[in-house]
């Protein structure tokens, strides 16, 4: 691995949460190993670390020391040869390579050399698991293309918007799916009855525009257990089993799926006082927060929440919810792991994401 390679996986352990997530965005797989100064490694910090500390905490602002593992996996360089045989053994993808003082010089991935990857998600975990597609909508940020395709069928690649999101959904097993319909409803049914898969497509069609979650109230068929709705205009790269899972053991009604977005104020920010006084400046200051994706976990009995004939949102409901005491959680990812295909830069973020993994 060369050394621009090996410095996206190697952080002091100073630097924040938001800051963390960033590096582990770049280096593409999930994983920070802390050093000190002299690039000794003292810890390893994974992507679900710090979604636990947030899921717990909603600190973004600490140092990534306070969570990592201090006991790390690794292998001296004299060892290396049996460096796979070693990962095989402790069920891991990814290693440190130490030289005698305990300095990393190399990371070793298992991908790089041809071998398997262990999978993310265990097959068939969702089998009897409902998605429901919100698939209505005209998509007027996207005109002109939506004047002539609906939203759900604008090619991300070669491959329609909403025919890729089904794929993710399928790769955890799942096989039925409920899409919500309005505009072009014919086009994007007629697409669809075309394809050969191996899944179940279903769909209510709406008289009028009814919301991001109003729409749901037309579905005849009701739901035995949680179910997930999302929009046709995004992408999630993260566990879908672990979504689902968080959602089924954290006593929610309602899981947001929520995304770090960090904005930078280009200029120097002054801080004043009294009298106009300045009392300090700062120069581009960062804001984190966390997004709402467009992505949610519900459990059944929202249904009843959820007025007839009314154009109702997502958001409506979680605030209903919120108004009455009950629990509404969020899962959060990175920035890097939500794709969203609403406006053309967008867009055009998410074509290069996915030409990028496909090569």
């Amino acid at each position: 691995m060369n050394s621009e390679r090996l410095k996206e996986f190697l952080s002091p352990g100073n630097i924040s949460i938001v800051d963390a997530m960033q590096k582990i965005d770049v280096n593409a797989e999930g994983i920070l190993f802390i050093v000190d100064s002299q690039c000794r490694l003292e810890g390893i910090v994974t992507d679900g670390d710090i979604r636990r500390w947030i899921i717990k905490t909603a600190d973004l602002q600490e140092q990534i020391q306070a969570m990592m593992n201090k006991s790390p996996k690794s292998i001296y360089k004299k060892e290396v040869q049996s460096a796979y045989e070693y990962m095989d053994k402790w069920q891991i993808n990814i290693l440190p390579v130490l030289d005698a003082a305990g300095r990393v010089t190399d990371i070793i991935i298992k991908d790089a050399a041809g071998t398997v990857q262990t999978p993310k998600a265990v097959k068939n975990l969702l089998h009897d698991v409902d998605v429901v597609i919100m698939a209505g909508g005209k998509g007027t940020r996207l005109y002109p293309y939506t004047k002539i395709l609906p939203k759900p069928l604008i090619p991300i690649g070669d491959v329609p918007i909403m025919e890729r999101i089904i794929g993710r959904f399928c790769d955890y097993g799942i096989r039925h799916f409920i899409a919500t319909l309005n505009y072009r409803k014919t086009m994007i049914r007629s697409y669809f009855a075309d394809l050969m898969t191996n899944y179940k497509m279903d769909y209510v069609e709406e008289n009028k525009p009814l919301g991001t979650a109003g729409s749901l109230q037309l579905i005849d068929s009701g739901f035995d257990k949680p179910f997930i709705v999302t929009n046709c205009d995004i992408l999630i790269d993260a566990d879908y089993t672990d979504i689902y899972r968080h959602h089924c053991e954290s006593g929610n009604m309602l899981t947001i799926v929520t995304a770090l977005k960090n904005i930078v104020v280009p200029y120097g920010v002054i801080n004043a006082k009294e009298n106009a006084v300045v009392e300090s400046m700062e120069e581009k200051p960062k804001m984190s927060y966390f997004v709402n994706t467009g992505m949610y976990v519900l459990n059944p009995e929202l249904l009843q929440m959820i007025p007839k004939d009314t154009f109702y949102h997502m958001t409506d409901l979680a605030s209903d919810l919120l108004d009455q005491g009950k629990q509404v959680g969020m899962y959060p990812i990175s920035e890097d792991s939500f794709l969203d295909m609403g406006e053309f830069e967008e867009m055009r973020r998410m074509e290069q994401k996915i030409n990028l993994k496909s090569e």
